[in-house]
């Protein structure tokens, strides 16, 4: 079983960037599709952005599409999500999550086979 750490977060001004990091251990982490998601306080989960096995395709919520950017080193084990001219309504707990089924059940959500700890953004205005 896949295990997933996120590191990365912290506090940053309006307009900032940050880069997370989610680095898996255990079975082979390039037959896992993988995506990032998000949870402010008193709101729902919400999906962020998805990457195939290969890398080759992704998906992106509208809220963030041209601002971040989801990426995979294979080769390291670890997915990544570089958050640019982030804004305060970015602020939140940032999960990453991944399923050997595919990107497409990645980015529903739900029930995935597995989920980080999750790692705080919080975005000053």
């Amino acid at each position: 079983q896949v295990q997933l750490v996120e590191s990365g977060g912290g506090l940053v001004q309006a307009g900032g960037s940050l880069r997370l990091s989610c680095a898996a251990s255990g079975r082979t982490f390039r037959s896992y599709a993988a995506g990032w998601f998000r949870q402010a306080p008193g709101k729902e989960r919400q999906f962020v952005a998805a990457i195939s096995m290969s890398g080759v395709f992704i998906s992106y919520a509208d809220s963030v599409k041209g601002r971040f950017t989801i990426s995979r080193d294979n080769a390291e084990n670890t997915v990544y999500l570089q958050m640019n001219s982030l804004k305060p309504e970015d602020t939140a707990v940032y999960y990453c999550a991944a399923d050997s089924r595919s990107i497409s059940i990645v980015a529903a959500g739900g029930n995935l086979a597995v989920w980080g700890q999750g790692t705080l953004v919080t975005v000053s205005s």
